[in-house]
């Protein structure tokens, strides 16, 4: 079977890890293609072991399918080999994981340049991770970039870490007063990781091409999510990558021909950590209940993710941006409880009704939901597997969400295990 693509549709956390995981053992290959460690994937195991990965591609946890960071990732490589080690100790066979050598390093300027720009921006910040994630992409366009092919080089290594130093330590010391980094003591550093990285090391466009060739099934996972693609989200509040359909093309060396299906994760409501506008963003004890019961901390970083109603505007705009042709909808657990689950069909700017997404930043500040009540439901859901097992209201709930959408829901998750799903479409034959 070609490849599938595998992404968020609203701002991220819609729970992409567990479907990958959910996938893992149907696949041969699964390649995260955008993104660095400020994303961050949790799995939950039969057994009950729980897994926050960062770096690593959630098919980690699949027992065959090989596991690849392809070029369109930034890696930091003290995470990725903590993460690796730390996979390891709890007996995750992480020997079949490959990284392109094209895949930009994330360096200790970048971090630094991360943390005190968005600290300079004040109440404008972006609310970024800290984690360098931004400045490394920024080289990358600017290229002037590192890449981790460069690690397998010492002398390009040090050519280039100077070159780009000698503008950024320049920032660093007389623009924010901050201590300049060591070109010596950086390379001694990154060339200890060289060291473990290197058999990890390959080709990676190639392996993924003779991989289709063979007819193998490959899944490419992306980070973040639609609303937070740097083109097509709430820019500027957006990730510095392309985590829609189009950037697992560009971040795996994937040919679009080669795509033969597309899922989208959704929350059974809606949530984003960080700043930028959320027009059903609840500020009320509906807000607190959808946080509280649904553990909305993040991943990555355990900040308080903001939370809303679903956004049908925002989830039709990733369906068709994407080219969606199955919608798994998490959480819907969450809402159990609630008399009334409203859904956002529309937006009021201006006096003016929007069906889809406004074309300004401006609008879509100032949108105001326009709600659709549905009634909810009291019974627990997390044992249902079947359709027919779900109450008639949250049976409508998810009916109404997929009309629309305009895109079929094959799959609901009632519950944080990788078994707690009601399959309505096979996502796999």
């Amino acid at each position: 079977m070609p490849a599938i693509v595998l992404l968020g549709a609203q701002w991220g956390d819609e729970g992409k890890g567990k479907v990958t995981d959910l996938l893992g053992e149907r696949v041969d290959y699964v390649v995260r293609y955008s993104g660095g460690n400020n994303a961050g994937h949790t799995v939950i195991t039969p057994d009950g072991q729980k897994y926050a990965l960062h770096l690593m591609p959630s098919g980690a946890l699949s027992p065959s399918a090989m596991i690849v960071i392809g070029n369109g990732v930034v890696v930091d490589p003290k995470v990725l080999l903590a993460e690796i080690d730390g996979l390891a100790e709890r007996g995750v066979d992480v020997s079949r994981l490959r990284i392109s050598g094209d895949a930009h390093l994330i360096m200790p300027h970048h971090r630094a340049l991360d943390r005190v720009v968005e600290r300079y921006l004040g109440s404008s910040r972006i609310g970024t991770t800290g984690r360098g994630i931004g400045p490394a992409y920024g080289d990358k366009v600017a290229r002037m970039g590192i890449r981790l092919q460069d690690l397998l080089d010492p002398g390009i290594l040090r050519k280039k870490l100077e070159l780009a130093l000698r503008e950024k330590n320049q920032l660093l010391f007389k623009i924010y007063n901050r201590k300049a980094i060591d070109v010596d003591e950086t390379v001694e550093e990154y060339l200890q990781y060289a060291e473990r990285l290197r058999p990890y090391i390959a080709e990676t466009r190639v392996m993924l091409w003779d991989a289709l060739d063979r007819g193998e099934t490959v899944l490419l996972e992306g980070a973040q999510a639609t609303m937070l693609d740097m083109d097509h989200g709430t820019y500027p509040f957006v990730t510095s990558s392309n985590p829609t359909a189009g950037g697992a093309c560009v971040g795996a060396g994937i040919p679009p021909t080669a795509i033969s299906k597309v899922i989208a994760v959704s929350k059974a409501y809606t949530t984003r950590v960080g700043s930028g506008p959320f027009p059903t963003e609840l500020f009320d004890d509906n807000g607190q209940h959808l946080r509280k019961i649904g553990h909305e901390y993040g991943t990555t970083t355990g900040r308080e993710r903001r939370c809303g109603w679903f956004d049908a505007v925002v989830a039709r705009y990733a369906c068709r941006l994407n080219g969606v042709t199955d919608l798994v909808v998490t959480k819907l657990d969450v809402l159990t409880g609630l008399p009334k689950v409203p859904i956002c069909v529309g937006y009021e700017i201006n006096g003016e009704r929007f069906d889809d997404m406004p074309m300004t930043q401006t609008d879509f500040h100032h949108a105001t939901p326009i709600y659709e009540e549905l009634d909810g439901w009291w019974e627990d859901i997390t044992k249902a597997r079947t359709e027919d097992e779900l109450p008639e209201n949250a049976r409508r709930y998810i009916a109404r969400i997929e009309e629309l959408c305009g895109t079929r829901v094959s799959v609901v998750g009632v519950g944080p295990g990788r078994e707690e799903n009601v399959l309505r479409h096979p996502l796999l034959p």
